[in-house]
């Protein structure tokens, strides 16, 4: 039996953002993709995963904000993960000095944005932090119509969480399963540095580099994203022990 994937998206993303990954691990894994809805905290996003129609273990991909609410689900359940990947993503709470103010009022300003002017145009101004400098048109257009899907209350919503998402330093400790880690080599917003601290915080994970993209790997390189989520799903099956790092070139 193909083991089931749990899938789950990031602030202002829809099922869109994994569609590459559910057709080409369609033979390898049964996807299931994670909708936030209007809740307000990543502990709330991940009680409802959980909550959801799954087996009693599954595998769990979570990018960008997905990827704190897959954090929660092993802090929450630990026992039915069987693996985990987490994409362009962070696992520290928001500072308490100047950089965590800054962090507010940029969230702040889209929000405000998005209130005036409407969910597209704060995505304009958000896709510029989020994508690779060589994304094409057409993938441009598809990020901003995936935001312009959600509503200004979800904005808002996810936005709360993000401010006041919890440290998960302790929780990566603390990680048993198979944990593989990616990050887009142009990802300025949650950062390689990140994701190596992450990789030495959990012993035998391994950490992917997805070159030639920014923060949206799974729509700005999505062959490359596809096939490190395949071996992850057959490297963690045998010994789980992640093989050496590496680097992903553009497909």
């Amino acid at each position: 039996m193909r083991p089931t994937l749990v899938l789950i998206p990031g602030w202002l993303c829809d099922s869109v953002v994994w569609a590459e990954q559910v057709r080409a691990l369609e033979p390898f894994a049964h996807s299931v993709i994670a909708d936030h809805g209007h809740r307000d905290s990543l502990e709330a996003m991940a009680t409802a995963v959980l909550a959801m129609d799954l087996p009693e273990r599954f595998s769990v991909a979570g990018h960008s904000m997905g990827g704190r609410v897959a954090l929660e689900i092993v802090r929450q359940a630990p026992e039915r993960v069987d693996r985990l990947a987490l994409l362009d993503t962070g696992f520290q709470a928001r500072p308490s000095d100047e950089s965590g103010e800054r962090e507010r009022s940029l969230r702040m300003t889209l929000l405000q944005l998005a209130r005036r002017s409407g969910m597209r145009q704060m995505g304009v101004e958000w896709s510029r932090l989020m994508i690779g400098d060589n994304a094409s048109p057409a993938l441009k257009e598809a990020v901003l119509d995936m935001v312009e899907r959600r509503s200004v209350e979800q904005c808002e919503a996810q936005v709360r969480a993000l401010l006041n998402r919890p440290d998960a330093t302790s929780l990566l400790r603390s990680i048993k399963c198979p944990l593989l880690l990616a990050c887009g080599r142009e990802d300025h917003w949650s950062p390689l540095a990140c994701h190596e601290e992450m990789r030495d915080l959990v012993k035998g994970s391994r950490l992917e580099i997805i070159e030639g993209s920014g923060h949206m790997t799974t729509m700005e390189r999505p062959e490359a994203v596809s096939s490190i989520l395949r071996e992850w799903l057959q490297w963690s099956n045998h010994s789980g022990v992640a093989p050496e790092d590496s680097e992903r070139g553009a497909p």
